[in-house]
Order: structure tokens, then sequence, then C-alpha cells
């Protein structure tokens, strides 16, 4: 006699195969190859997609990284643009994203990333077109002039004391928060007119020099700091002019310096 091992029957030797004697245990033990076959076929699938996925969410990260690092290295003062736009587009968009950001001198301890990240913040669009259009025609005359590293050095620095200097100068009053990259690229424009005083730039289509253009700013925003209130931090901007001035002219003595070494290299 011989046992089946698909349904553990006895059989004699000529029904001892499955298919002589109408074995119903083969069918249960086909049915359990299939199914264990499929649900091992799906986890291959499923763990081929998620590997697939995870490499091309990397690559695609990786691509966005060095696209970045990429334009800021080819001109910083277009990738602060792109930044400005996307933000102010982000502040439309999504809600609490503006008080996330602006820098408020009262919340300073508790959000101090905000004296960076309110340049890039814009109340109207209005305001991010006037900063923008400064902002890539006299940014990239500075990366011309001291290279892209010192214009990001001169557009933070300015910034940041132009954000510190509002907190000082409005201290007690704890409502006022201000949003905008105009501290720092007044200071932009005003190392742009220490380094190239007699440069030819218009003003309302006026042509003028830009010293004088300086000056002539400076002058209204002094005086407007004693009008009307009005929803324009005046104080940020003449710090971030005067902290441009600073900067313009240690960048006109390092490049004197630099340029006096280099000519002694060639005597």
């Amino acid at each position: 006699m011989y046992k089946c091992r698909f349904c553990g029957k006895n059989y004699c030797s000529d029904h001892r195969l499955p298919e002589r004697h109408g074995c119903t245990g083969l069918g249960t033990f086909k049915e359990n190859i299939y199914s264990n076959h499929k649900t091992s076929s799906d986890d291959i699938v499923k763990d081929a997609f998620k590997q697939t996925s995870a490499h091309a969410l990397k690559s695609i990260t990786r691509g966005i990284m060095n696209h970045l690092i990429n334009s800021v290295k080819k001109s910083p003062s277009l990738t602060i643009i792109g930044i400005c736009v996307l933000s102010f587009i982000l502040s439309i968009l999504i809600p609490g994203y503006f008080e996330l950001f602006v820098f408020d001198p009262s919340k300073f301890i508790l959000q101090p990333w905000t004296v960076i990240s309110y340049m890039f913040l814009h109340g109207s669009g209005l305001h991010l077109f006037f900063n923008m259009f400064v902002l890539f025609f006299f940014g990239k005359e500075l990366e011309r002039r001291v290279g892209n590293q010192m214009f990001l050095v001169v557009f933070f620095l300015c910034g940041i004391v132009a954000a510190i200097g509002y907190s000082l100068a409005t201290i007690g009053d704890l409502t006022v928060g201000m949003v905008g990259a105009s501290g720092a690229i007044f200071g932009v424009f005003a190392s742009v007119a220490v380094l190239a005083p007699n440069m030819r730039i218009y003003i309302y289509f006026f042509p003028m020099k830009i010293k004088y253009a300086l000056v002539l700013l400076a002058i209204v925003d002094f005086l407007l700091l004693f009008g009307a209130s009005t929803m324009i931090a005046h104080e940020a901007h003449l710090i971030g002019l005067f902290t441009g001035i600073l900067m313009g002219f240690y960048l006109k003595k390092r490049n004197k310096q630099k340029s006096a070494y280099d000519y002694r290299q060639y005597i």
C-alpha cells in the first residue's frame, strides 16, 4: 500500500498516483503554490517600486540642489530674485507662511531666523517689483565689480544690520514687523555708488551720477522719517544704506591693495 502525500489516503500500486485516484488534495496543493507565488511576485514588485521611487526622489533632490548651487555661483542676485518671487507666491497660497518669516523684534528670541528670512518676504506685488527691479541692475553690477561671494556678504550684512537697527529704533513699539529686501538693496546700491561714483543712472527718467542719486535717496528717506506715519521702514533703508557705504569704502580699499600687490608681482 502507498500513502498519497497530497490527500493522505492509502492506495494500491495501480492507484498510488494522484491522477489515478482523483486526488482531492492535489488541487489544493496547486492553489497554495499559485497563491504563494503571486504573493511573492507582488512583494517583489512593491519593493522594486519603493526602491525606484526612493532613487528617483534622491536624484530629483540632488538635481535641484545642484541647479540651485550653480545658479548662486553664476548670479546670486538672480537667485535671490527667484527666491523672493517664489516666497511671495507661497505667502499668498499658504496660511501662516507670512507670520512665520516676518521680522518682528518682539519675537526675535523665539524666531531668530527671521533676521534673514524677512528679506525674502514682500508686502505687495508693487513692493516686490521695485525691489527686484533695483536688485536686478545694481546687484549684477556689484557682482561684476567685487565677485559673487562678496556680493552675498554685502547683501546679507546690510540686511541683517538694517533689521537690528530697526529693532533698536522701534523699541517700545511691539506691534511693528518688517518685511522686504529694501535695507539690503539700499546697501548694495550704496556700495556700487562708492565703487563707481561717476556711473550715470536714471532716476525717474532723469540722468544723474549715482553718487548724487545716493545723496538724494538718503535725504528723501531721512525727511520721510519725520513725516506722516507710513508702513515703510525708513530707518531700515537708511541703516542699510550707510552700512553699504562703509562696505563700499572697505571694498574700494581692498581692491586698491589687491591691484598694488598684483602690480608688484610683475615689477
